[in-house]
């Protein structure tokens, strides 16, 4: 599922807003969470989920090409984590 694909779903079911209109609240809330995230915030959605920031240490890995040893430098990185309710939901 795309972001088209949320503003059209939010459209037909909330008559009164045009495709347009869904768009932007589509991408004002991506936009709010992106933002949250970029500030170390955590989201909580119930029944579906959280997202947040992990730090991820540097380390060493592999060229997966030529097998030399490179250093991975160490970086903030998106985790979300599944919510009780939509594992149960799937799992059916």
């Amino acid at each position: 599922m795309t972001k088209r694909d949320l503003a059209e779903k939010l459209s037909e079911r909330c008559k009164q807003l045009h495709l347009k209109d869904a768009e932007l609240v589509v991408n004002a809330i991506f936009d709010s969470m992106t933002e949250a995230l970029s500030k170390g915030e955590r989201i909580e959605i119930r029944g579906f989920g959280s997202f947040q920031v992990k730090q991820r240490n540097s380390r060493e890995g592999r060229n997966p090409r030529s097998g030399k040893k490179v250093t991975v430098e160490a970086k903030k990185v998106p985790f979300f984590k599944v919510g009780k309710e939509l594992k149960k939901r799937i799992d059916k």
